[in-house]
């Protein structure tokens, strides 16, 4: 990593088929700012469309995740109207949920440490979460007299329940990224030294699939949680009709058949 590289706020790494986002103000704990905000949707948006990229890993350097907002970067300067409030919110923060909802590509966060607030919202934003067993979770915004301002009302409770997230967003209470495993909250409590070792073999396995079939298994998935089941098998039907005409998929099938099981060879 060049020293340019580890002064910007927010920065990508390649390996392969997989690209990370590094969350870079370890001595704020990775607090972001409006300009690091707006270098988050600008990154996932060319990763998305970056055929290189099948898939993507958000996570922050050093001891921390993310840790929300500083605060004093809300907003213009001077005391904010509510309008002003609002605007920050729907116009710059709120684009990186509306950025993954459209990003067909699978992002998985690696909880490395703290994640509160804002920054644990970024965490259960992505499709998969795997966290340090050591990982500090808390919404935390009754803390400091907030409701949560970027969609933790909205996946926190399709993860954990309404009343085990209204319990936490009540509190603020932290919890492990053990008992974040136990709630359905991550995927995968790891022991912090194995963390990234487990993180990066499961997204290198995934972008070794056919990433045309990953990523419409990832819309139709979330299609479905949308609709009702006539609704979710009429769009699947469409999908597999498109998805089986594809050399991905041909390809795919070949390997399967020839005992090649894992060995896709397409791109």
């Amino acid at each position: 990593m060049s020293e340019m590289e580890r002064e910007e706020e927010l920065y990508v790494e390649r390996d392969g088929y997989v690209a990370t986002i590094v969350l870079n103000r370890p001595h704020h704990l990775n607090a972001f700012t409006m300009s690091m905000i707006d270098r988050w949707v600008q990154v996932l948006n060319e990763l998305s469309e970056d055929p290189e990229c099948r898939v993507v890993v958000l996570t922050g350097r050093g001891r921390g995740f993310c840790s929300g907002v500083e605060i004093e970067n809300l907003g213009p300067g001077g005391e904010p109207t509510p309008l002003d409030r609002k605007h920050t919110l729907w116009k710059r923060i709120h684009k990186i949920p509306l950025t993954l909802e459209a990003m067909d590509k699978p992002v998985i966060a690696m909880v490395n440490g703290t994640a509160v607030g804002a920054g644990l919202d970024m965490a259960l934003m992505c499709d998969v979460r795997i966290a340090a067993k050591s990982a500090k979770l808390s919404e935390g915004y009754v803390r400091v007299g907030l409701v949560p301002g970027d969609g933790g009302a909205y996946f926190l409770p399709r993860l954990v329940g309404a009343a085990k997230a209204l319990e936490l967003l009540w509190t603020g209470d932290f919890i492990t990224g053990e008992t974040a495993e136990r709630l359905g909250m991550v995927n995968h409590a790891i022991d912090d030294d194995q963390l990234p070792e487990f993180t990066y073999a499961l997204a290198h396995k995934i972008a070794s699939m056919p990433p045309l079939v990953v990523q419409t298994a990832k819309r139709a998935v979330y299609q479905s949680l949308r609709s009702d089941l006539r609704t979710s098998l009429d769009l699947i039907s469409s999908h597999m009709g498109v998805i089986q005409s594809t050399e991905d998929s041909k390809e795919a099938l070949r390997a399967f058949k020839e005992k090649r099981l894992g060995n896709y060879n397409g791109r």
